[in-house]
């Protein structure tokens, strides 16, 4: 197995500091847009938005949730045995705001498609946005481009990016591990 590193510590912050830029250029004071987490894995990089935003623009309160997809997939029965769900935690309407959905790694564009059905049980936006910090461009199933991309990568359907949080006990980082050809 070989192992490749994409991004990691300073890069990664680097990254999330531009990613908040640029969110700010476009929301502004964030009067009417939310941050959502898009559960497993996107909410460890929300959180890190989150509190870089409101470092940034002096503590403004920024409303975030997390988002659970589990029962939205289309592959959750296909899975074997039991398919645990996390908790939503989404205490606010989105009904007429603007919704930036985070994850961590755009793949085949289905975890998007399950989120976007997710989110309508708490109203209907105004605008939803996605932000990605790693983007696997050519390997999408359904037409979903992400609007903030932190980094692209080019891989192959084999390869897996995996990104591992510091907050998760770990530490921040970004690979590409591929399989060895014999």
């Amino acid at each position: 197995m070989q192992k490749k590193t994409l991004l990691d510590g300073q890069k990664i912050q680097i990254t999330i500091k531009r990613l908040c830029h640029q969110l700010i250029e476009n929301h502004d004071d964030f009067a009417n847009t939310v941050l959502i987490g898009i559960q497993p894995r996107g909410i460890f990089l929300a959180d890190r938005i989150h509190q870089e935003l409101e470092q940034i623009l002096k503590n403004k309160k920024i409303l975030k949730g997390n988002l659970d997809i589990t029962f939205f997939r289309d592959d959750f029965r296909r899975k074997d045995g039991l398919v645990t769900a996390s908790s939503n935690s989404i205490d606010f309407i989105i009904e007429g705001k603007k919704v930036i959905l985070i994850d961590d790694v755009l793949w085949t564009g289905r975890t998007i498609r399950a989120a976007l059905d997710a989110l309508l049980a708490y109203g209907r936006p105004e605008k939803v946005e996605l932000l990605v910090l790693i983007d696997r461009r050519f390997s999408r199933h359904l037409p979903i481009e992400p609007d903030y991309i932190g980094h692209q990568v080019d891989s192959l359907n084999s390869q897996q990016v995996k990104v591992t949080w510091a907050s998760e006990g770990s530490e921040d980082k970004v690979i590409l591990i591929s399989e060895n050809n014999k």
